[in-house]
């Protein structure tokens, strides 16, 4: 059985936003390790989507429902309110069109989580001011034309774009990278925070 010590930290503090019993997608799931604890821990259904042939045998090897799926084809095989929560962990930046993908996630599932590296870390902040270089930090560790990521955004950008999608922001942890909290992360955010984790839900009016 996994345990929370056994579980990546990031996947510890989203667990922690999950409710018994729910329904849950966890978009590029890896070798199923979040919905394998799920599936111990608190007894939720779920899916996973991964395009990864290795990770798609991982997953299988662990029980964990799997279907190979590229996530910028979209979410169009799932139903509305297929699922309670719907997440996806560090791959927004590396989706084509991450907008539309959000919107698809809250389309299919009643609430979303999102993690991915900020961009308006005081470290990318010195390598471009100083250096007037793309850069290289511990949460984005790739050159600028070896990178999967295409869409980097700051903890300010993306609960600017929540706010202009109607869309509710119900937890939020900035963590560094070891993706603990610290006193700095909680003063200043968008500046000390390597990695966001952000868990929302579409405004009804």
């Amino acid at each position: 059985m996994i345990t929370d010590s056994h579980l990546r930290s990031d996947l510890q503090i989203i667990s922690k936003w999950i409710t018994t019993d729910s329904r849950v997608l966890d978009m590029g799931c890896g070798n199923g390790a979040l919905l394998n604890y799920l599936q111990q821990q608190l007894g939720v259904f779920g899916y996973g989507l991964e395009i990864d042939q290795q990770h798609i045998v991982d997953c299988i090897a662990a029980k964990v429902n799997v279907i190979q799926s590229d996530l910028n084809a979209g979410l169009a095989e799932f139903d509305d309110s297929s699922f309670d929560f719907v997440i996806m962990t560090q791959t927004l930046q590396a989706i084509s069109r991450p907008d539309l993908l959000i919107d698809e996630m809250l389309r299919v599932g009643r609430e979303g989580i999102v993690t991915f590296p900020n961009f308006g870390h005081w470290k990318t902040r010195l390598n471009l001011t100083l250096g007037g270089r793309m850069p290289v930090t511990r949460s984005l560790p790739n050159r600028w034309y070896d990178t999967p990521n295409i869409h980097l955004c700051t903890i300010r950008d993306f609960e600017k774009f929540c706010q202009k999608r109607n869309i509710v922001i119900l937890k939020r942890a900035v963590v560094d990278i070891s993706h603990q909290p610290t006193l700095r992360t909680r003063l200043f955010p968008n500046l000390m925070g390597e990695i966001a984790l952000y868990h929302f839900k579409r405004e009804i009016h």
